[in-house]
């Protein structure tokens, strides 16, 4: 099974794919890891956006999508970007996609934290790790 986490912050989604299972799993590797949906899209935006995605999913045969559950009130509340990302992404997603909420993510870091030995260094990398290893078996 391959699974993408896709991690919304702003107007980007990160993107990370694993394949495997949660006790063995490899990255599956692409330079692309980052979509953007500008401020104030045009239908075409959108379209380049979800071309973008479906092209993604298409090359590493995505079994699943991950994203991560906005917050929707309170202090770190999402923008307009991650929810427009969000709708786009429920309406147009070419693969079965889940959310993942924070607290679920922080439970299974403290759970399983030595089976994450592929985790990208760079922050928004590895929480989009963080929600393909959310969707893995």
């Amino acid at each position: 099974m391959v699974v993408a986490g896709v991690f919304l912050k702003a107007n980007l989604a990160r993107i990370v794919a694993l394949t495997g299972t949660r006790e063995s799993h490899t990255l599956v590797g692409s330079r692309f890891n980052k979509l953007e949906l500008i401020k104030n899209p045009s239908q075409d935006d959108v379209e380049v956006f979800v071309q973008a995605l479906r092209a993604f999913c298409a090359e590493h045969s995505i079994d699943k999508i991950v994203v991560n559950r906005r917050a929707t009130a309170g202090q770190g509340a999402g923008g307009a970007g991650t929810f427009l990302i969000e709708g786009v992404l429920l309406a147009t997603s070419p693969a079965p996609l889940t959310f993942a909420h924070n607290a679920t993510i922080a439970a299974t870091e403290r759970r399983e934290n030595g089976l994450k030995i592929n985790r990208p260094t760079t922050a928004d990398l590895g929480k989009a790790y963080d929600l393909a290893y959310e969707g893995l078996n």
